[in-house]
């Protein structure tokens, strides 16, 4: 089973970033937390790579709902989306699917999860992508 959710955009990095957080917005998500791992990864290793950031997305009633079934499903919260530079028009979207927090909490958490991944898809359906 794969674990994540992907598209690939013929858009350049920003725009692309700008395109995810919108189309986030539009299915009832917010961005908790940002990681640049370009910024991270030159500062602490002083090693460079191409663009690419980690946006922590969070659907609050997912997430209320999710940890009323199992606390612990807080250790893969929020949703990890990333946003990598292939090259200098072409980006990767992917989101952690959570269909795969149903292989670490059982089928209790079957319909949290089948909700947060069918609004996860849409939000990657509507960046207007390669599906991967």
């Amino acid at each position: 089973m794969s674990y994540t959710l992907s598209t690939t955009l013929d858009r350049p990095y920003d725009d692309s970033v700008a395109a995810v957080r919108d189309a986030l917005a539009d299915q009832g998500f917010g961005v908790l937390t940002e990681i640049d791992l370009k910024a991270t990864l030159k500062k602490k290793l002083d090693v460079d790579v191409a663009p690419h950031v980690i946006l922590g997305a969070c659907r609050p009633e997912l997430a209320r709902q999710a940890l009323e079934i199992d606390a612990a499903i807080g250790t893969v919260l929020p949703c990890n989306v990333t946003v990598r530079a292939l090259d200098d028009a072409t980006t990767v979207v992917e989101a952690f699917d959570p269909d795969a927090m149903t292989q670490l909490a059982g089928d209790a958490l079957s319909d949290v999860a089948a909700d947060a991944r069918q609004r996860l898809s849409a939000a990657l359906d509507a960046l207007g992508g390669r599906r991967g």
